[in-house]
């Protein structure tokens, strides 16, 4: 099925305003073979026929169905590992207080960062700072959050993972699930799950010690990228850090964060003090 220009853009378009999605040109190749399928399971003629349907449902699930299609949810347990020692560094020196630790997984695909991101706290913390520990884990995909949720993990995807964290933290199947690993429930525990679209409103969202925000924006243009980051530096504690993909260098663009080291960036303290839980010591600008 051929997929016209005139109906590229019209994706292109709905992609952009409702999810920020850049499709640029060239992008025509992966559109057709992503939402072909859908267009051929769903009975449509044409791609435009298909869209129509899209702009149709008042739902919005056939829209987030295919923003689901044309995204990559591509993740693994402690991927950019530099982020989770650094992760576990912060939270020795700045987060030991007796006070809650949030933290946002903002494009948490099926689960596996929101989970390392617990894990490593609690390796750093010890098990009994699992009360204090507030993780958010947002994805734009029902798919993928649904996969989040049931926590189930081939034993492939744990590559590169401590082999004494795979009983700490995760049941082993057995039987029909022979190789595969279920988050145990204590740890589910610490993490609440919720689609949010980072185009949308942040509207109930508390603040946050630390958000990671990675490998989404690389589907931004720079604006909308701008836009984004900007909203959530509001939610983010004095002092506290945004996490970015690797490929998504903010240097030289418009935001208020501090450039800590690569993909880190911090939001700058109130007069030299920091209000978080340093237990008391001043924090260096």
């Amino acid at each position: 099925m051929t997929l016209s220009r005139r109906e590229f853009e019209r994706i292109r378009s709905l992609a952009r305003l409702h999810a920020g999605l850049d499709l640029r040109e060239g992008k025509e190749g992966l559109v057709s073979a992503r939402l072909g399928k859908k267009v051929r399971q769903g009975g449509f003629r044409n791609f435009q026929q298909y869209c129509d349907h899209v702009a149709a449902d008042t739902t919005g699930k056939a829209l987030a169905e295919m923003i689901d299609a044309l995204t990559t949810n591509h993740t693994m347990f402690l991927r950019e590992p530099a982020h989770f020692d650094f992760l576990r560094r912060i939270a020795s020196a700045e987060l030991r207080g007796p006070g809650p630790i949030r933290i946002w997984s903002a494009a948490c695909s099926t689960g596996e960062e929101p989970y390392s991101i617990a894990i490593c706290l609690l390796e750093e913390l010890g098990p009994q700072a699992a009360s204090r520990i507030r993780i958010l884990a947002s994805d734009i995909s029902t798919r993928a959050l649904q996969a989040a949720k049931d926590g189930i993990y081939a034993a492939e995807r744990f590559e590169g993972f401590p082999a004494a964290w795979l009983p700490r933290y995760f049941l082993r199947g057995e039987g029909n699930w022979k190789g595969w690993y279920r988050v145990k429930p204590e740890l589910r525990r610490m993490l609440e799950f919720r689609r949010i679209n980072l185009m949308e409103p942040f509207t109930g969202l508390p603040s946050f010690d630390v958000v990671f925000c990675r490998n989404v924006m690389i589907y931004f243009d720079r604006p909308t990228r701008e836009d984004v980051v900007r909203r959530i530096t509001a939610l983010i504690e004095p002092g506290g850090y945004l996490l970015t993909g690797h490929s998504e260098s903010l240097l030289g663009g418009q935001h208020s964060l501090q450039y800590i080291c690569p993909a880190v960036y911090r939001k700058p303290l109130e007069g030299g003090f920091c209000h978080r839980r340093l237990e008391g010591r001043l924090c260096v600008r």
